[in-house]
């Protein structure tokens, strides 16, 4: 589904050193991994999405709208497909032209990061829990590769062997399904985590961190720390609350380190450095 990458890179672009750069959209070349091939990111699709507006976009205009300001007019599209509010995006974002896959696998907090981890690494932003708590709600549309989630399923605990006993049986059961264990040759598929609306934008990420069902440790970490628990009950009562914070929060991380006036660049490919 293409608006995991606008919802999902943009939360995963902010939290390695260049901010927003667009520097998830570089490809890899001879002698540097990128971002976008760093393994925390194996689950973004839609790539070919922003290839596209861009392309209509240096015919109408060429060298004036950055990568970086198409991939924030893609999320808040994408935001607003899904049933998410509508809110306005200040433009003006300029290209970076360095990609890290080692700063995105240094700098993002793992699939078994717990809050106060979250907390910190969002921290490091200018960004609060509870806006890190409100971000985290962008997972009710995103995906996860099965081995990003195994551990909880095979192997946790001191004994290596067992299974998480945070997380609802039933659903466990039914993951175990859908992932065989790794290392067997099995594939790796995405699944969503949010099962219930995959393709909706809604509070039900929230209600299954209540019901023990989120997808990843770092879903469910959410619950077992007092003040995020406060924060995630409250969204399963309150969805616009939800939907207010959330669109708060996106507008503030769209503006973290962002490259403007003469820093910069404007790519006329976002996968190609210029």
């Amino acid at each position: 589904m293409w608006i995991l990458l606008p919802l999902c890179s943009l939360l995963r672009v902010l939290l390695v050193l260049q901010g927003c750069d667009a520097s998830v959209l570089l490809d890899s070349s001879a002698g540097n991994q990128a971002e976008k091939d760093a393994a925390p990111n194996a689950s973004l699709r839609g790539f070919e999405v922003i290839d596209s507006a861009k392309t209509r976009l240096e015919q109408a205009c060429f060298g004036v709208v950055s990568c970086a300001d198409v991939l924030a007019f893609a999320a808040r599209d994408a935001l607003a497909l899904v049933g998410g509010d509508a809110y306005q995006v200040p433009a003006g974002r300029r290209d970076g032209n360095v990609s890290s896959a080692q700063e995105a696998g240094a700098n993002l907090p793992p699939p078994t990061a717990s809050a106060s981890q979250l907390t910190q690494a969002f921290g490091a932003k200018g960004l609060s829990q509870a806006e890190m708590v409100a971000l985290s709600g962008a997972h009710t549309v995103g995906a996860a590769r099965c081995s990003s989630f195994a551990p909880r399923l095979y192997s946790y605990g001191p004994s290596g062997a067992g299974q998480d006993p945070s997380m609802d049986p039933a659903y466990l059961a039914a993951l175990a399904q859908q992932c065989p264990p790794q290392g067997t040759g099995a594939a790796d598929p995405p699944l969503p985590m949010d099962p219930v609306t995959p393709t909706a934008f809604d509070t039900n990420y929230y209600a299954n961190l209540v019901a023990r069902r989120g997808l990843l440790a770092s879903d469910q970490a959410l619950l077992a720390d007092p003040a995020t628990a406060a924060q995630v009950l409250a969204y399963t009562n309150s969805p616009a609350t939800f939907q207010t914070d959330f669109v708060a929060a996106m507008i503030k991380m769209g503006a973290i380190q962002v490259l403007t006036g003469t820093a910069g660049t404007v790519r006329t490919n976002c996968r190609v450095a210029s």
